[in-house]
């Protein structure tokens, strides 16, 4: 499961929000969760460990360096390999974990890209891409091994058209998807992700590609009804995957400004 949670659930007029991301969390009770914009998790070590304490899980946190921290959640009795952020300068941040399974190591990866600059996304996927090469004691060829990219990539994808969506997009926001012309939609994340050996588990047959932002209660007046959260597999990890949806209604709509990703795979904790 992948969530921007917004803010670290801290919102200065609904003191019940983190409360509802939690219950959200929860209904899933996913074995591995991805978590983008940490505020305040950080610093108040106590916090993050309450946090993961109500979700039965393990935190491995990631700074970022100028936004917020990341992390990923693992359920016991999921053993841990090797945890460490992806060290490069990420305007949120990247956390990688290699989690024991029966399939083989599992390398975990949870990101924010940057929201502002599509040349800033461009480059962190790069750092992603071989960050998730140089993970922990699985070191074979990124597309023979089984590595999982979840996270909000700020990002749209090369496959669909996003002309009426940019056009709903306040003028101020427009930039943030448009190439330098300031006329064609900038998709290169995600187009460079997808020639690293990414599968997009989201268009694979049967299954229905969803807008993740913005939720109907949850704000977000950046947003015009986009996908810009991702699950991305590499090939072997992609053919153990089966049901993956958007999870809305209930608590997901006013949570956040993001609706969280699940997706389920054929494989067990050892």
């Amino acid at each position: 499961m992948t969530y921007n949670i917004k803010t670290g659930g801290l919102d200065g007029g609904d003191p019940s929000r983190l409360g509802r991301i939690l219950d959200v969390v929860v209904e899933q009770r996913p074995d591995v969760l991805a978590l983008q914009e940490l505020r305040g998790l950080r610093r108040n070590r106590r916090r993050l460990d309450s946090v993961a304490q109500r979700l039965g899980m393990r935190p491995y946190l990631a700074g970022g360096w100028l936004g917020q921290p990341v992390a990923v959640l693992v359920r016991p009795p999921g053993r841990v390999l090797a945890a460490r952020p992806v060290r490069r300068p990420f305007h949120h941040g990247a956390q990688r974990v290699v989690i024991d399974t029966d399939r083989g190591p599992l390398t975990v990866l949870s990101t924010h890209l940057d929201p502002y600059s599509g040349r800033r996304r461009l480059r962190e996927a790069g750092w992603l891409i071989a960050g998730a090469r140089r993970a922990g004691p699985d070191t074979g060829p990124l597309p023979d091994r089984l590595v999982l990219l979840m996270g909000d990539l700020n990002s749209l994808d090369p496959w669909t058209g996003h002309d009426e969506r940019i056009g709903r997009l306040r003028p101020g926001y427009r930039g943030r998807h448009l190439l330098p012309d300031g006329v064609t939609v900038d998709t290169r994340t995600i187009a460079a992700l997808d020639r690293a050996g990414f599968v997009d588990l989201f268009r694979r047959p049967g299954v229905q590609v969803q807008n993740t932002v913005p939720t109907t209660g949850g704000g977000g007046a950046e947003f015009s009804g986009m996908r810009l959260d991702y699950l991305l597999a590499t090939p072997p990890l992609a053919r153990l995957a089966g049901p993956c949806r958007v999870v809305t209604g209930g608590a997901a709509e006013s949570a956040s400004d993001h609706y969280p990703l699940v997706a389920e795979f054929d494989l067990d904790f050892r």
